[in-house]
């Protein structure tokens, strides 16, 4: 029988995942088939469970379940408890097994596909969410000089930077940020809503990096960077990365990631953009 898999959000058509796992499945032979579903806000738990009773063999899942995911996996690997935020989940007769594969994709996409190390960089993190949670730890595993959680709510983003049990990650509100950064990114939610979370000019160093988890569209955020001259890049490698990254926990093989993402791209932006990646 061909496996079940899918994606759960709430948006969820605006999904690339689908074509990203067809692709996968393709390449690497594998019998799987993969859909999005959109969970009723107040209906996550079900709606997985009702995939489950389905013969669903995994799923990720994406804004705003991460966080429930978290609390409905029966068992938890070691970087999802880091994260606090599970995006991939495998199904089995003894239970549900939560994942995080969101900062292996992120740091895939920065350090393999736009070549950049971070070793020593000034990172700005925007939001405290579940997109972020699931990117700091291995943020920090690459020895950025400084790491600053930037949120709306200046609470919350201290509680993210003390479960992590650090007390080198600063935070502050977006109203109080200080200094230049060689890396921002933005795992607000902003981009969703078309918005841009309320930040200073003066963020970005010289040669910085501004990357938006968003994919799909020039978003607000990276249309701010292009205007401090900036470089920018969008989610989309991160995307096939992480999804990469949870094909090889559910099937235990690794896809080539390079013609999928090359597939997917966009045509180039308009003149006068930065193009960051190569």
């Amino acid at each position: 029988m061909t496996d079940r898999y899918a994606v759960f959000g709430h948006p969820i058509a605006h999904s690339k995942s689908p074509l990203i796992h067809a692709a996968f499945a393709r390449q690497t032979g594998q019998d799987m088939r993969y859909e999005a579903i959109l969970a009723p806000l107040d209906g996550f738990a079900g709606s997985v469970r009702a995939f489950i009773d389905a013969g669903g063999r995994g799923a990720n899942v994406t804004v705003p379940f991460k966080e429930e995911a978290y609390a409905l996996a029966t068992t938890l690997t070691a970087r999802a408890r880091r994260a606090g935020a599970v995006n991939t989940l495998s199904f089995a007769a003894d239970g549900i097994t939560g994942d995080n594969t969101d900062g292996a994709g992120l740091l895939a996409d920065l350090t393999r596909n736009l070549h950049r190390s971070l070793a020593g960089e000034r990172i700005l993190l925007l939001g405290a969410g579940g997109a972020a949670r699931g990117v700091i730890g291995p943020l920090l595993d690459a020895q950025p000089a400084t790491l600053v959680i930037a949120n709306r709510t200046v609470a919350r983003a201290r509680a993210l930077a003390d479960s992590f049990g650090r007390d080198d990650v600063g935070v502050c509100g977006f109203d109080a940020i200080e200094g230049e950064f060689d890396l921002v990114v933005n795992a607000t939610a902003a981009s969703l809503a078309g918005e841009l979370p309320p930040l200073p000019p003066s963020i970005f160093a010289p040669g910085a990096l501004a990357y938006d988890m968003m994919y799909g569209h020039t978003t607000p955020f990276l249309e701010f960077a292009r205007a401090q001259g900036c470089a920018g890049a969008d989610g989309l490698g991160m995307l096939v990365e992480q999804a990469a990254e949870a094909f090889f926990v559910w099937r235990g093989v690794r896809p080539d990631t390079r013609p999928v993402i090359a597939s997917l791209r966009e045509p180039p932006p308009a003149a006068g953009w930065q193009e960051a990646r190569t």
